[in-house]
């Protein structure tokens, strides 16, 4: 049967790697719905190719301007929504079986969320979900029976190589360590956020390239992997690979341990977990380890990421200091790409948004809602009062 998908975040990367995957199928998925923010030009193509049921825009100027254009393209046919409300629509409405949870940061926890209660299989590539709401979103998972497959490549990797999950000792993330990784420290104050945005390796948005070059990435990847796979925070290690060909290992308590490899598209990981539990094409080109870089491996330093050890010191807080460390982070790495803090302001504003909030253990969503608001009002504090001139 053809299976029908929405896709929250169409218009990223995970989005449209998502749609390629898809394209390479016919007849086994049905794009019912796709969502995106405000970059119509990037969604108009999409809806011509994909014919969605229903298209959702964030913003209301947005979705005017592509009813428009999809009218004059002669696609009346399709529904355009605006608002958060749309975007829990476009997750749960008739028709769609699965979930593409491809929205970056705070704003995919709603829809992605509401996917989990209307028990639809997740694709989940918002690592911030869980970094939010760890425990409540875990809980309605096994409440709901619903199937949720990691898209990071990553977590992904580890799912691969996890097995029953009998024996494990630890899992290791590994991480690109990013285009700063050899810079000297006395430089970094001066980055720009074109520097920054430019990965050696990956292709994804702003907001992410700039978190994989803080390695506050890694620190989420580190939150996220502990909600999903239930292992405290002493059993996950973080190991910088510059090439990014292993996307992370499981050490076994016999002293195996097995590791994922694979060329860095991420349509290798969505294609797994779409055709979970088989295989299928992704368009992915095979790896060659003979013509290939050679592997490098290092220890992070935690003096040139301190992200990565806040988000570690969150995870020990608890689940409100980890709604604290991601609210402070979105807010922190907008500022810098606008030039209104330096590049290291970031970790400064998340560790001290992170020693001036409470971080209680959220009971409710609406508890969840209230710590993400009041750490993003302290870390705009902070940036006024440190970084205003």
């Amino acid at each position: 049967m053809t299976r029908g998908i929405c896709i929250l975040g169409a218009t990223g990367s995970i989005g449209q790697n998502t749609l390629d995957v898809v394209s390479r199928h016919p007849g086994e998925f049905r794009v019912v719905a796709l969502t995106g923010s405000t970059r119509v030009e990037e969604m108009l193509p999409l809806c011509l190719r994909h014919h969605p049921e229903l298209a959702v825009m964030v913003d209301a100027g947005a979705a005017a301007k592509l009813r428009e254009a999809l009218a004059a393209h002669g696609h009346n046919h399709i529904l355009v929504e605006s608002g958060m409300e749309a975007l829990v629509a476009a997750s749960t409405m008739p028709g769609v079986d699965e979930v593409m949870a491809a929205i970056v940061g705070a704003a995919g926890l709603l829809p992605t969320l509401a996917a989990v209660k209307a028990g639809r299989k997740v694709y989940l590539a918002n690592k911030e979900c869980l970094v939010m709401a760890g425990g409540l979103f875990m809980e309605e998972v096994r409440r709901n029976q619903v199937i949720l497959l990691p898209i990071d490549s990553e977590h992904n990797a580890i799912f691969q190589c996890l097995g029953d999950g009998q024996g494990v000792r630890r899992i290791i993330l590994t991480a690109s360590g990013g285009p700063f990784r050899q810079w000297p420290l006395e430089r970094l104050a001066g980055v720009t956020p074109e520097q920054a945005c430019a990965h050696p390796n990956w292709v994804m948005g702003r907001k992410i390239s700039v978190d994989s070059a803080t390695m506050m990435n890694k620190g989420l990847e580190v939150i996220e992997a502990h909600w999903l796979f239930s292992l405290a925070p002493d059993r996950i290690s973080v190991l910088i690979h510059p090439q990014s060909i292993i996307h992370s290992m499981v050490e076994y308590l016999d002293g195996s341990v097995l590791a994922q490899l694979g060329n860095p598209d991420m349509r290798t990981p969505i294609a797994h977990a779409m055709a979970w539990p088989m295989r299928m094409e992704s368009g992915v080109s095979s790896l060659n380890l003979a013509q290939g870089p050679a592997l490098q491996f290092e220890e992070p330093d935690l003096g040139r990421f301190p992200c990565l050890g806040l988000a570690f010191q969150a995870l020990e807080q608890g689940a409100g200091a980890s709604a604290v460390l991601n609210a402070a982070n979105e807010v922190a790495v907008q500022a810098f790409l606008e030039v209104r803090i330096p590049f290291t302001g970031i970790a400064r504003v998340v560790e001290e948004t992170l020693e001036h909030c409470q971080s209680r253990v959220p009971e409710s969503l609406e508890a969840v809602l209230a710590i993400d608001g009041e750490a993003r009002r302290t870390a705009q504090d902070r940036i006024r009062q440190t970084f205003s001139s």
